[in-house]
């Protein structure tokens, strides 16, 4: 049996939004001057955010007046896809990967991450599945979506498991689709559907376990380096505090 590739595994915890997309930068800029090694991070809000998508409007996925009202944060991360509620009832993960790790086709990569992540929430007896292109659903409903940003040879690969979410809040914040769906109309939780919310660091757990197993890797604690928390401060201070980058149309 050959030798499993030493990753790292960080848990930053409860972060705020402009340092959680810092964080995920920082890692993969890390990655990408050989600075650091692969890594699989985990975090979670400790303020409810809307997560946009790079090339999202904001004046067409999210009402402004709402996340004043409710005091939910808003930060544009550099990945696309669409906007999404998040709070501390998800489980947020980053894998920060060397390019060769995935296949290079978008939904070859998706199916293969996603299809981890389907077997985590099946080990808890659900009928989860992968749905292209980059969501993991249980009964057609959402409990899973994920984003990539590739370049210079690495990909950051972040998703949310929706472990016990504020659906009322997600539709409060989040517009209706084109087709006037309520956001919460799209997606369940885990407690919902277990009856229960399993505990974070089990589903961290099973998550180690699974994307060890894929990637031939051993994740092992390890701290940010020097340089990394460097990064993310003048990222945070720079980029995504600022609301010109957050709310630009």
């Amino acid at each position: 049996m050959s030798e499993l590739r030493a990753w790292r595994l960080l848990d930053s915890g409860l972060v705020r939004s402009a340092e959680s997309a810092a964080l995920d930068e920082a890692l993969l800029e890390s990655l990408t001057s050989g600075a650091s090694p692969p890594t699989l991070h985990f975090y979670g809000r400790a303020v409810p955010t809307v997560s946009m998508g790079y090339f999202q409007r904001v004046d067409e996925s999210v009402d402004l007046e709402a996340c004043r009202h409710f005091d939910v944060s808003i930060v544009r991360r550099r990945s696309g896809g669409s906007s999404i509620y998040t709070d501390q009832g998800q489980l947020i993960f980053a894998l920060v990967l060397p390019d060769g790790a995935l296949p290079k086709d978008r939904e070859g990569s998706f199916r293969l991450v996603c299809g981890q992540v389907a077997r985590v929430l099946s080990s808890y007896g659900l009928d989860a599945m992968y749905r292209p292109v980059n969501d993991v659903e249980v009964g057609g409903r959402k409990l899973s979506g994920s984003a990539q940003l590739r370049g210079r040879g690495c990909v950051l690969h972040h998703g949310t498991l929706i472990i016990d979410t504020d659906l009322a809040r997600m539709d409060a914040v989040l517009k209706p689709g084109p087709s006037g769906t309520r956001p919460s109309e799209r997606v369940t939780t885990m407690a919902a559907l277990l009856g229960r919310a399993p505990e974070m660091h089990e589903v961290k757990d099973r998550l180690v376990s699974a994307f060890s197993e894929l990637f031939g890797a051993s994740f092992a604690p390890g701290p940010m380096t020097a340089a990394e928390d460097s990064a993310v401060r003048k990222l945070v201070e720079e980029c995504y505090s600022k609301d010109a980058w957050n709310l630009r149309r």
